[in-house]
């Protein structure tokens, strides 16, 4: 198996929307229940397309070889995507109503870490890291010495293990009286 991260191009999209599903469904249910989920699926979490023509945001393909040569290579599939922003939304795909997508200034303003998921079939394989890791030298190359996130509850040991820390906690509003806890998290610097 190889796992290679690249820029996620708009002809992803539909790929992405099933895999942001799968993940949600499969990793967060301990932390949310099935009513927050599927809420939070129609309005809050998805495809962010603005990160896609930013050119910041990023899918973890994987390839199976079957033998030592390229013609046994199966045709990749997504198995990961996530990304950063120059913009001050810090969470939220492109249907959440919350969206504020002016920019940041990169000497004043830390990056944004966004929308994160990884199918539940390859979690824990260090794909989300691959992910993360891409995202911070990025936003370094760009100019930001901090970033921040959103993290969901599932999220907040995978973050805070790569350095993050917990600044507040937040409701993201669902609808219907539904609120969902989100944990936004920084770190001082992008290495």
């Amino acid at each position: 198996m190889t796992v290679r991260i690249r820029l996620a191009a708009v002809g992803d999209v539909p790929a992405l929307r099933l895999l942001i599903e799968a993940s949600v469904r499969g990793l967060q249910a301990e932390d949310y229940s099935a009513v927050q989920l599927e809420a939070a699926l129609r309005t809050v979490y998805g495809v962010d397309t603005q990160l896609i023509s930013d050119g910041t945001y990023f899918a973890a393909e994987a390839a199976m070889s079957s033998g030592s040569d390229s013609e046994n290579e199966s045709a990749p599939v997504l198995v990961g995507c996530g990304g950063w922003s120059k913009r001050k939304t810090l969470y939220g795909g492109d249907q959440f109503a919350g969206r504020e997508d002016s920019l940041l200034d990169p000497g004043r303003d830390a990056a944004k870490i966004r929308a994160f998921f990884v199918h539940p079939a390859w979690a824990r394989r260090g794909i989300g890291g691959m992910i993360l890791e891409a995202c911070e030298v990025a936003a370094r190359a760009a100019g930001f010495r901090r970033l921040e996130m959103g993290a969901t509850l599932t999220g907040v040991p995978f973050y805070r293990a790569k350095g993050y820390a917990e600044l507040e906690r937040v409701e993201a509003q669902l609808g219907d009286g539904l609120t969902l806890p989100i944990v936004r998290m920084g770190k001082g610097s992008c290495q």
